[in-house]
């Protein structure tokens, strides 16, 4: 029997290829299924299983392509919601023969009222490993105010409540040595307070993960995993309904993103679909010469959660500026969150839009150093853009915290008639954030290269005293 846990970093994501005499299951897929296919090619083995835990949010899951593809079944637990594919709704504690071994559902709603986690028993009948979706994480547990969003008559309160009966009632009880694979990592906007392991004992979580303390009432728990949580993005609604319903195959939509298109056509296209532009080159590169109105949303970075956090609708036309090579992995994280309208790239990159004659903008950067030169001479404005939580636990102490997880609300603390200092942790958010404002006509932005990491380490700023944060969101 084999158990791989498939990690994506970019969206913090755990998906498990799960193996026993020939026979495959896939559970949590991303929407690019081809490694998964061929994963089970190399082996001999049929996947014979796509496992859903929930009908996800902050991605749009392969589950589709994969049983198109591959002839499996798609299995979730107990739900009324109609899907636009066929599917198997499973019961609580139903079981799945999977080679030798067996799987076994296990009803935990709370992040969402269908949430399931899945027992896998090997070939003696030894209870060995739970995927646990969004029920439980390696030191947190799945928030419990998504679902709401779906559903109105769900509040946050019952939800919470449900999932406390969940955790006490069907997880806590099973062996402490059992694997807990969880469905997201730290830096996931599924929990709070997600540990940086990805993997953990059941027994070792229930001695340090706050929300299985032994002495919690229901009450206690409610408030404590609903403390600290903020608005998710704003596509994620939008994320669960294609889940639910459906979507194009990922090869279409790639297909179409992966588009080349000469500068003159880029330009008609833009215009032409009102696109928004998404330039994917690093940082500093970007401020040295960017296509007027372009976002700049780094590759490099957690790109697919920072366009879904800061372009509203899943339906936007976009077109793509990458460094050659990286035109199609662009397109794919853009699918990975139900950005599927990519209506191509830039051929030849920027270097073709300029030899096409046709005009560019550059951002202001200054370095660390340079700021505090700066502040020495006069009273500067600065502007932190990484998230509240963040700033709380320490920033400079004349800075204004203007998350750009909540651009819209950020702007509103902008006067136009002032010059602002842009800065977030490594210089990532910070050129997202100006390039977006910029955008939308604001010129007065000065990007700080390097961030709070930087400006840590000139030990020329104030910075308030360090405060662990109760949350990561």
């Amino acid at each position: 029997m084999k158990v791989e846990q498939i990690y994506t970093g970019c969206l913090a994501q755990g998906a498990y290829y799960i193996e026993s005499n020939g026979e495959a299951a896939i559970i949590d897929p991303l929407r690019e299924v081809a490694p998964y296919i061929e994963m089970a090619k190399e082996r001999n083995a049929t996947i014979k299983y796509v496992f859903e835990t929930h009908f996800h949010a902050d991605f749009v899951s392969g589950h589709i392509d994969l049983a198109e593809k591959t002839g499996a079944a798609i299995v979730y637990g107990p739900t009324t919601m109609k899907t636009g594919f066929n599917t198997i709704i499973a019961n609580d504690g139903q079981e799945f023969k999977l080679g030798n071994a067996i799987i076994r559902l296990i009803h935990t709603p709370g992040h969402t009222m269908e949430s399931s986690c899945y027992l896998l028993i090997d070939e003696h009948g030894k209870e060995t490993s739970l995927f646990t979706g969004d029920t439980l994480f390696i030191g947190d547990v799945g928030r419990p105010d998504l679902a709401q969003k779906v559903i109105s008559e769900l509040t946050q309160e019952k939800l919470a409540a449900h999932l406390f009966d969940s955790l006490r009632n069907k997880i806590m009880p099973l062996s402490d040595d059992i694997i807990v694979y969880p469905g997201h990592g730290a830096g996931s906007a599924c929990g709070k307070m997600m540990s940086d392991e990805t993997t953990d004992t059941l027994g070792h979580q229930k001695q340090t993960n706050y929300a299985l303390r032994l002495d919690m009432t229901k009450e206690d728990f409610i408030d404590a995993v609903l403390t600290g949580l903020t608005p998710p993005p704003g596509y994620f609604p939008q994320n669960v309904l294609m889940n639910i319903q459906g979507y194009q195959s990922i090869d279409d939509v790639v297909e179409k993103g992966t588009t080349q298109l000469s500068a003159n056509a880029f330009e008609t296209a833009a215009k032409e679909n009102e696109a928004i532009i998404i330039d994917t080159r690093d940082a500093q590169t970007f401020a040295k010469g960017f296509i007027i109105g372009s976002y700049n949303i780094g590759i490099d970075g957690s790109f697919a959660n920072w366009v879904g956090t800061t372009i509203a609708d899943v339906k936007q036309p976009i077109l793509i500026i990458a460094d050659k090579g990286k035109e199609e992995e662009v397109a794919v994280r853009l699918a990975r969150v139900g950005f599927d309208h990519a209506l191509g790239y830039l051929h030849g990159g920027i270097e073709a839009w300029i030899q096409a004659g046709k005009e560019i903008e550059t951002i202001a950067s200054v370095t660390a150093d340079d700021l505090a030169d700066k502040i020495q001479q006069n009273e500067v404005n600065i502007l932190d853009v990484r998230r509240n939580s963040e700033y709380n636990s320490e920033h400079v102490a004349q800075a204004i915290n203007a998350p750009l997880d909540y651009l819209e609300d950020s702007i509103t603390k902008i006067d136009t008639s002032k010059t602002y200092y842009v800065h977030c942790r490594s210089g990532y958010r910070s050129m997202t954030f100006i390039s977006i404002l910029k955008a939308k006509g604001y010129t007065n932005l000065i990007d700080v290269q390097g961030g709070m990491n930087a400006i840590k380490e000139t030990e020329r700023f104030t910075i308030s005293e360090y405060v662990a944060p109760t949350t990561m969101l």
